[in-house]
C-alpha cells in the first residue's frame, strides 16, 4: 500500500481522461461509450463518483481492515441478465433518461471487447429471478379476491418474479435542464451540500455522469418482462418509497405496506390477464429527508396542542426539515422510459406529485387506484385526510372541519 494520496481534483500529470467520453443518449451502447468510474484505473475514470454509491463507505471500511484488496476486480462469470429488457427507443433519447444508465445490465455483452482489454466496467443494473411471498397475500387469497394459478401465484402464497436492482448513475446535463438550473449551479450545489466529497463537480466540466452516493431502487416484476415495450401490453403499477418501519415491521402511523400489498394484488391480478405488474421500490425513507427527521417529526405531531391532526400534517414536517418532501418525482419516470412504458392502465398510486411526473414525461396513466378505505390503519388517518385535502387522488375529500380533528394514538399508548 503507497502512502501517496491520488487527489480527484484534475487529471493525472494533467490529461483528460484516456477513455472517450459518455455521448449520452446515443442509439447504440458502442456510441455512448461505457461508464468507467473504477478507482484502480484513475486515469481512464469519465465519471465522478463510485459504484454501489451508498455503499462505498462500507467498501472504505473493508479496505482500511484489510478485509478487501483495494485492486480487487470482480468475475461476472455467468451474473448476466436472466431476461432481455431493451433497447426501446427511448435509450436513444437523451431529454428522456437522465437518473440511470439504460444500458447498465448489459456492459458485459456490450463492451465486451474493452472489458477483455482490461477496462474495468461494471454494471449498474442487474436482473434476477426470485419467489416472493408476504402474509398479506395470503388473506387474499382466503378472502377469494387473488386466485392461485399455478404459474404465477402459487397456493401457499408465493409469487414468482422477476426482479432487477438499478443504481442511480446521473447525466447532469440533462439533470440541470429536467429541474430547471444551470448545470454549473447544480454542480455548485451537489459540490457544496455534500461537504466538498466531489471535487470534479466543480474543477471537471468535461465529465458529464455521476454516480451519487444515495439509495437506488428495486423493481418486481409479475409475468412475462418481455412483452414491456409493446403497445397491446396491459401494464399495472405500484410506485412505492421506501418506508422501513412499515414495510418491514408493520408500523401503523402510516399506509405504506398495506398500498405496497394492495399494489402487489393489482399487479398480480395484472399478470394473471396476460399483462404486466410492476412494483418500482425506491430508496427514500422518509420522503427522502431520512429516518431520524421522520421519527422527529412524529414527536412533534403527536406531542403538539390539540393533538395529531391532518391540518398540521405537512407543516409539522417541515418545521424540522425545511421542506414537505425531497423525494422529487421529476426524476421517477426515467425507469418507465428504460422499460419503453408509454401507458399504465392501473396505477396504484394516490400521489398527485406522482401523476403529475409521469404525465409530463408523457406516460398516459388510464386508471388510478386509490387504497381501499378498510386498508387504512386508525393511526394513519391523520395522514390520509391530509394528502386527500393537498390534492391526492380520491373519490372523496374530508371537510375543513374534519381537518381539525385530532386522530390516531398518542405518544405513550
Amino acid at each position: 500500500m503507497s502512502d501517496h494520496i491520488m487527489l480527484t481534483s484534475h487529471p493525472r500529470g494533467g490529461k483528460m481522461s484516456q477513455v472517450a467520453h459518455v455521448h449520452w443518449g446515443a442509439a447504440t451502447a458502442l456510441e455512448r461509450g461505457p461508464v468507467v468510474a473504477s478507482l484502480t484505473q484513475a486515469a481512464q475514470r469519465n465519471a465522478i463518483g463510485t459504484h454501489s454509491g451508498a455503499y462505498s463507505v462500507y467498501r472504505a471500511l473493508a479496505v482500511a481492515a484489510g478485509h478487501l484488496g483495494r485492486d480487487h476486480k470482480p468475475d461476472y462469470t455467468n451474473t448476466a441478465p436472466v431476461v432481455n429488457i431493451g433497447p426501446h427507443p427511448q435509450w436513444a433519447d437523451p431529454s428522456k433518461i437522465i437518473s440511470l444508465d439504460p444500458w447498465g445490465h448489459r456492459v458485459g455483452e456490450a463492451f465486451a471487447e474493452q472489458i477483455a482489454a482490461g477496462l474495468d466496467v461494471r454494471p449498474s443494473i442487474a436482473i434476477t429471478k426470485a419467489h416472493i411471498n408476504m402474509p398479506e397475500l395470503k388473506d387474499a387469497i382466503l378472502a377469494g379476491r387473488l386466485k392461485p394459478d399455478g404459474d404465477i401465484l402459487a397456493a401457499n402464497g408465493d409469487v414468482r418474479v422477476t426482479k432487477a436492482a438499478i443504481e442511480p448513475v446521473w447525466y447532469l446535463p440533462g439533470l440541470a435542464e429536467r429541474f430547471g438550473v444551470k448545470e454549473s449551479s447544480l454542480r455548485r450545489a451537489l459540490f457544496e451540500q455534500t461537504a466538498g466529497m466531489f471535487p470534479e463537480l466543480v474543477t471537471r466540466s468535461d465529465l458529464k455522469v455521476f454516480l451519487p452516493p444515495i439509495g437506488g431502487m428495486t423493481l418486481y416484476f409479475f409475468g412475462d418482462v418481455e412483452k414491456l415495450g409493446k403497445p397491446e401490453t396491459k401494464v399495472a403499477c405500484r410506485l412505492h418509497d421506501e418506508c422501513n418501519g412499515s414495510d418491514v415491521f408493520g408500523s401503523d402511523i402510516c399506509t405504506c405496506r398495506p398500498y405496497l400489498a394492495h399494489g402487489i394484488e393489482v399487479c398480480i391480478e395484472m399478470a394473471q390477464q396476460g399483462g404486466v405488474g410492476l412494483v418500482v421500490y425506491n430508496r427514500k425513507e422518509g420522503r427522502a429527508l431520512g429516518e431520524v427527521t421522520k421519527f422527529l417529526v412524529y414527536n412533534a405531531r403527536k406531542r403538539q396542542v390539540g393533538g395529531d391532526r391532518a391540518e398540521t400534517y405537512f407543516a409539522r414536517t417541515e418545521c424540522v426539515a425545511g421542506v414537505q418532501d425531497m423525494r422529487f418525482q421529476e426524476l421517477m419516470p426515467d425507469v418507465f422510459h428504460w422499460l419503453g412504458i408509454t401507458r399504465i392502465d392501473r396505477w396504484a398510486s394516490m400521489s398527485d406529485m406522482k401523476h403529475g411526473a409521469l404525465v409530463a414525461q408523457g406516460i398516459e396513466v388510464v386508471q388510478r387506484v386509490p387504497i381501499p378505505d378498510e386498508l387504512i390503519p386508525a393511526d394513519a388517518r391523520v395522514e390520509m385526510d391530509a394528502k386527500k385535502a393537498a390534492g391526492y387522488f380520491s373519490e372523496s375529500v374530508p371537510e375543513a372541519a374534519e381537518l381539525l380533528l385530532p386522530k390516531g394514538r398518542g405518544l405513550d399508548e
